[in-house]
């Protein structure tokens, strides 16, 4: 990696969009480091944190838990289902809430598209606000793994060959990361049924089929088919979507051999990627959970700056 500045200063982290290029590549920078051993932030105060996730998660909920805890953060518990949300509290109501205790970070998670606005907008609130995901919006923290993953693999993001394929337009994943690799100068391809496709894509990359493209790529990055956003429509049954989008073992054999297969999980067996393939040896679906912990590591330590600076 080229010498870059790892020593990020963060208020909030919300969006790709709001990173500069040398901040992500600090921000993997550090997470390398901290995975390679190296010593984490000192505290020099008592750090409260919060992880308010409205929406099922297992990876990024207890990836941020296990961060939190490696950073000697204290976690305060928070449940929605047994929360004052079950009475009408609002989102902005419980972080004014938390915030009043002295909650420094309240990470979220939830269905409402740009729910962090009102809250990074607001005059009272001063805890630091981390985006675990915001319904089909932008999802950084899995974006940034995503990259430190790719990194680690082949130093460099200029002239990539990746292709995001799947349920593009519900997935928070692919919109945080067609925006920020494009920026850092790889080529994109997008795959997927046209019906989850939409034009304001191009902009970013070129739709494709996948089989024109397979045997020319860096990274084949598979997306989730997000049934619950689906509302039942029933569009494709999952032997259909396996054999014209996902990645059987005829299309693992077409990848180049330096070729790296991703997915964010959680993931839908014989349906994006066969259950045969989960831990193949191209596959880094489990390496991306792994460097989840480290990056959220380095994107903690970037807020305990920041707030430090204010």
């Amino acid at each position: 990696m080229p010498i870059v500045d790892d020593k990020v200063v963060l208020k909030h982290l919300v969006s790709m969009e709001h990173l500069s290029a040398e901040e992500v590549l600090g921000l993997i920078s550090r997470g390398i480091s901290l995975k390679n051993g190296r010593a984490s932030h000192a505290l020099e105060h008592q750090v409260f944190v919060s992880n308010l996730f409205f929406e099922n998660s297992t990876r990024t909920h207890k990836s941020f838990e296990v961060a939190e805890k490696k950073l000697g953060l204290d976690v305060i518990d928070f449940h929605a289902e047994t929360s004052s949300v079950n009475k009408g509290e609002t989102l902005y109501d419980t972080v004014l809430t938390l915030d009043a205790l002295g909650v420094d970070i309240c990470v979220i998670r939830h269905s409402e598209v740009d729910y962090y606005k009102q809250l990074i907008g607001s005059a009272t609130i001063s805890a630091s606000i981390v985006n675990g995901g915001d319904g089909s919006g932008q999802h950084p923290s899995q974006s940034l793994l995503d990259l430190m993953t790719i990194y680690e693999e082949f130093g460099r993001f200029e002239g990539l060959k990746i292709c995001i394929a799947g349920d593009i337009t519900h997935s928070r994943v692919a919109k945080s990361n067609m925006q920020i690799l494009k920026r850092l100068g790889a080529q994109l391809y997008f795959a997927g049924p046209v019906e989850w496709y939409s034009e304001e894509f191009d902009s970013y990359g070129q739709y494709i089929a996948i089989d024109d493209v397979i045997e020319e790529l860096d990274v084949m990055m598979l997306l989730r088919v997000q049934h619950e956003r689906h509302d039942g429509d029933g569009t494709f049954s999952k032997e259909t979507y396996h054999r014209q989008f996902g990645l059987d073992q005829e299309r693992y054999q077409r990848l180049k051999s330096s070729a790296i297969i991703m997915h964010p999980a959680p993931v839908n067996r014989d349906v994006e990627i066969a259950d045969s393939l989960v831990e193949a040896e191209k596959s880094r679906i489990v390496k991306q959970m792994t460097n989840g912990v480290f990056v959220r590591m380095a994107i903690l330590e970037a807020i305990m700056r920041g707030r430090k600076e204010q």
